[in-house]
């Protein structure tokens, strides 16, 4: 018999008291675990903000068939708190070798590309993330500020470092403008709709 597939659902969300409680990216998560376990996945979770040991991390990104960040965006990135779990458990994974051997290239193989020395191939990341900032300012020429670029664009800072141990990168899924002008309502009841076009897209 087969084993059922796993997915580790990773909550990066740091509270600042009087401001930011974690309630919405908290309700991302409990739509993703409840999705995932009625498609016959066991749910590995991290909440970083209550610690974590970084081998037990290592472990649980080798068991996950699918790991999805959940996060707020904190001047244009996930939460500091975040960047410090990846840099603790992506170097665990380096000198151990689970994760990669070295970054592909080898001074015997010089046509081996930069990048290519993963051991995760198979395994599927996905970022889900609330923005203050309007869906309207991404992909837009026209918006000033990010002058085009995408969502995917701006998280190339995160997704590299999975894309880096062979992962493969899903779709982003991003609840906009959630203080001003936002359909959190609407994003919280479409998010089971865009999990299925994972599970569509890993069968």
């Amino acid at each position: 018999m087969k084993n059922s597939k796993k997915v580790l659902l990773i909550n990066a969300h740091l509270a600042y008291p009087n401001w930011t409680e974690g309630k919405l990216n908290n309700s991302f998560i409990e739509i993703a675990k409840q999705f995932f376990k009625s498609n016959n996945y066991e749910v590995l979770e991290t909440k970083i903000e209550e610690n974590y040991n970084a081998d037990e991390e290592v472990q649980k990104h080798l068991d996950a068939d699918i790991v999805i960040l959940q996060t707020p965006v904190n001047w244009f990135g996930a939460p500091w708190i975040y960047k410090k779990y990846i840099d603790e458990i992506f170097n665990s994974g380096l000198h151990s070798q689970k994760f990669l051997s070295g970054d592909g290239r080898t001074r015997e193989d010089l046509t081996r590309q930069y990048g290519s020395g993963g051991k995760l191939q198979g395994k599927k990341f996905m970022i889900s993330a609330t923005w203050n900032a309007p869906q309207e300012a991404f992909g837009n020429p026209s918006q000033q500020f990010m002058q085009g670029k995408t969502t995917s664009d701006l998280f190339l800072n995160i997704s590299s470092s999975y894309r880096f141990c062979g992962f493969d990168i899903l779709p982003d899924y991003n609840c906009f403008d959630i203080y001003k002008n936002g359909t959190i309502e609407k994003n919280l009841e479409n998010y089971p709709v865009h999990l299925s076009r994972i599970l569509n897209f890993e069968n």
